[in-house]
């Protein structure tokens, strides 16, 4: 099969079985779908994904100033990761700095999602003045939290300063590449190999808003320049999400003609599975709620289009406007039509 075919089939398999998926995987396919094509058809999938976050904002944000209840929420948010030894490390990580989860998993994951619909959400500026009273650099510059969670830790660093709560990308990208260097390569286990990865594909996925904008090359060309001298072990050792983050790394930055860029796709394509009409999990589940990320990446790295469209900007289009949660309010922002939006101004 070819790259449109396997697109088409992915396309159709997820979207027959939307309304089945939790309404936050509904909406991480409705806004993706929504930048790569612009289509307003998109829109509700992310309105249902904003009801959700505004009713968990509206609890955790609006809760701050109850005594005891930033530590228990943390609590609750670390007892979240489960078991294993991924989650494990991870906890150990948390040790000297519990409250931080709460303030970046939870607190700046939702408001930053509501944030690119150009909204506000309930007790936002409670919020903003919890965010910016506590200091984050500790939990992201940490060692073993890179080690844990480099990507996500690159997500909270952008969060961070699209909602002008503070600037940390300099001491991330400092911290991340101390505990990276290329001389270290030869030493990475698989796991750490692909943490390494994960980070760095998101330093180029939160910059550009997660697929609203294009990226300078030249501001990650540190990135670039590592995966392709890279792209064998990466083929070898990385999963098939790493893969195709790898191809859409490039394809932000405008480099569709890359090497790295067909390499990635050929290995998409083969790791498809016409049983299911899925890429599977690493261990052949094909599970849509587990997968969708995995496969609305290969969708993306399969047809990228010639323009993103940034939003969307639930507030101003006629298929969501009149559907809004009753605890948002529209920011005085830019039309979603003419500019971009604030977090990705240069």
């Amino acid at each position: 099969m070819g790259t449109t075919a396997v697109y088409q089939a992915i396309k159709q398999q997820l979207e027959a079985s939307l309304f089945e998926l939790p309404p936050r995987v509904q909406g991480h396919y409705g806004i993706r779908m929504y930048r790569m094509t612009g289509d307003d058809k998109y829109a509700n999938a992310a309105l249902v994904d904003l009801y959700a976050v505004t009713e968990s904002q509206a609890f955790y944000a609006c809760n701050l100033d109850k005594p005891g209840f930033i530590g228990s929420a943390a609590e609750e948010a670390i007892e979240a990761l489960g078991r294993g030894p991924r989650a494990s490390a991870r906890k150990k990580a948390l040790d000297s700095f519990p409250e931080f989860l709460f303030y970046t998993d939870v607190l700046l994951r939702f408001a930053s999602r509501i944030d690119e619909f150009g909204l506000e959400g309930p007790c936002h500026d409670k919020m903003i003045a919890a965010l910016k009273a506590t200091d984050l650099k500790q939990g992201l510059t940490s060692p073993e939290m890179i080690e844990s969670w480099a990507a996500q830790l690159a997500n909270y660093v952008y969060w961070a300063k699209q909602l002008g709560v503070g600037d940390y990308l300099k001491d991330y990208r400092d911290a991340f590449n101390k505990v990276y260097p290329a001389s270290r390569d030869q030493n990475l286990d698989k796991a750490q190999f692909r943490n390494k990865l994960y980070g760095m594909t998101h330093f180029v996925f939160a910059a550009s808003g997660y697929y609203q904008a294009p990226v300078d090359a030249s501001e990650f060309a540190w990135v670039l320049e590592y995966f392709e001298a890279n792209i064998d072990r990466i083929l070898k050792d990385a999963t098939d999400d790493i893969i195709a983050e790898v191809g859409v790394s490039f394809l932000l930055a405008g480099k569709d003609d890359s090497d790295v860029v067909s390499k990635t796709r050929r290995h998409i394509v083969k790791a498809f599975d016409e049983e299911h009409d899925i890429i599977p999990s690493p261990r052949g589940n094909p599970d849509l709620a587990l997968g969708e990320h995995r496969n609305m990446l290969a969708m993306m790295l399969l047809q990228w289009p010639q323009t993103l469209s940034p939003g969307p900007y639930l507030a101003e289009l006629k298929a969501t406007k009149k559907y809004l949660p009753k605890m948002v309010t529209p920011k005085t922002a830019p039309s979603a039509k003419s500019k971009k939006p604030d977090n990705l101004k240069k």
